[in-house]
């Protein structure tokens, strides 16, 4: 076996030149593989997206039942829900006047924020409901379709 300098040396330049286009790839080459890339990263990356805010809402949804049921099993010791200047944080630290408490009712130490990063909002008496906890979605406001629509204990 020959190398390439060996090759030039016996002058048989032709056999060096082939081997040396071998080596790497044309740059024509590499701007057909990154056209056909962001090609099929701008197929992908709006279903992605997609997804992910679809993944948000049944988050908020999950949560919501769960400290549902927690407000649930705090009623059952208490006797009541708690009221609106209690709220949520009821379930995590023993109002004063409540001497039936036997939680905490949730595994965290504090109530968990919604999937955008803000507070649950809590009703006391709800809306259709004895209560209401609502996620306001993506906006931070009322209302909204898709990714911005609010979740709630009624929906």
């Amino acid at each position: 076996m020959f190398s390439i300098l060996d090759l030039f040396r016996r002058g048989d330049r032709r056999v060096a030149a082939a081997r040396s286009h071998e080596a790497g790839f044309t740059l024509i080459e590499l701007l057909v593989v990154m056209t056909i890339l962001v090609l099929l990263a701008s197929l992908v990356a709006p279903r992605v997206m997609g997804y992910l805010g679809s993944s948000r809402t049944k988050t908020a949804k999950v949560q919501i039942e769960s400290l549902s049921t927690s407000l649930e099993l705090f009623k059952l010791d208490t006797g009541r829900y708690p009221n609106a200047r209690e709220g949520l944080n009821a379930l995590v630290q023993q109002p004063s006047d409540i001497k039936t408490w036997n939680g905490p009712y949730l595994k965290t130490d504090r109530v968990p924020l919604d999937p955008w990063g803000q507070p649950y909002l809590y009703r006391v008496p709800g809306q259709r409901a004895a209560f209401d906890i609502i996620s306001l979605g993506a906006d931070k406001r009322e209302g909204g379709e898709g990714e911005d629509q609010d979740v709630s204990t009624s929906k």
